[in-house]
């Protein structure tokens, strides 16, 4: 009789052990969960994204086809209007279409423009930017060749550690390894800074509270949804060649937030996403206004 007991109790310890580690590992699994649907709901964006791309890639792509054979032959393109606003509309984004093409070749292969100055004695250069796809802002530079280069003028914004990266790149003998490193911390300027525009354009329910000059610091207060609670959020992109944050802060009424799955997978999409795009992430998901 005691041992049908002892085995009783035996069997009840086990059952409840049993459930108490069922019931830790529901919070893993429930944050594995949420950070899978973030993954998904990426991925589905990207797929929409790409499928948009590869549509007006193939009609431009047969545009530009009929284009090229018009110059040949000198003959109308068939099946086309020409007073047609349409027809002019597509031939516009064909010719723009190679523009881009023609400018992406030239960056990829290292290319500066570069025109000589004062009789040979100097060197203008210029430095194009681009985010996503769009050019935004050239800057320049004119280097005094002779006797030793250095720079003469340039429209290089002042938070721009320019002297600090002559020095670094030792410009006197490698002046294309100095170009690709400042055209770095442009490109990376002008994509944060084109960030907080599309934040403040895409975003009405985020209200940024402040950034800077270098675009290197960005504080947003955002709502989530249930509790109507602000949430206090803070990007710090401390590598200035970047166009991502290097940190992310979650505060509420002046506290840091406590760790929960729904804000570790929202500070993983600030991390790895550009932020205009984690916000709509983070806004389909529910877990802000």
């Amino acid at each position: 009789m005691q041992a049908a007991s002892a085995t009783g109790v035996l069997s009840h310890l086990s059952r409840l052990e049993v459930h108490a580690r069922s019931r830790k590992t529901e919070p893993q699994q429930r944050s594995r969960v949420t950070e899978l649907k973030a993954a998904a709901e990426q991925l589905r964006m990207r797929r929409e994204q790409l499928r948009a791309e590869v549509e007006t890639h193939k009609n431009l792509q047969k545009l530009r086809t009929s284009m090229d054979k018009r110059r040949e032959d000198k003959e109308g393109e068939e099946g086309m209007d020409e007073d047609s606003e349409d027809s002019e509309l597509l031939r516009l984004m064909a010719r723009h279409t190679q523009l881009n093409d023609l400018l992406y070749a030239h960056h990829i292969i290292g290319g500066y423009d570069a025109i000589k100055t004062r009789q040979g004695q100097g060197l203008c250069l210029s430095l194009p930017t681009a985010y996503d796809g769009v050019f935004l802002e050239t800057y320049n530079l004119e280097i005094d060749v002779k006797p030793a280069p250095r720079i003469a003028r340039h429209n290089i914004p002042p938070f721009i550690p320019l002297s600090d990266l002559v020095e670094q790149s030792d410009m006197k003998t490698d002046i294309r390894a100095f170009l690709d490193t400042l055209s770095q911390h442009l490109n990376a300027f002008s994509g944060r800074k084109q960030q907080l525009k599309l934040v403040k354009e895409l975003h009405k329910s985020v209200e940024v509270m402040e950034s800077n000059a270098l675009c290197s610091i960005l504080v947003m207060m955002v709502t989530v949804p249930n509790e109507k609670t602000a949430i206090l959020c803070t990007l710090d992109y401390t590598d200035h060649t970047r166009c991502l944050p290097t940190r992310v802060h979650f505060e509420c009424n002046g506290k840091p937030l406590a760790d929960s799955p729904d804000w570790d997978t929202n500070r993983s999409l600030l991390l790895e996403t550009p932020v205009h795009k984690a916000l709509s992430t983070m806004r389909r998901m529910g877990n802000i206004v």
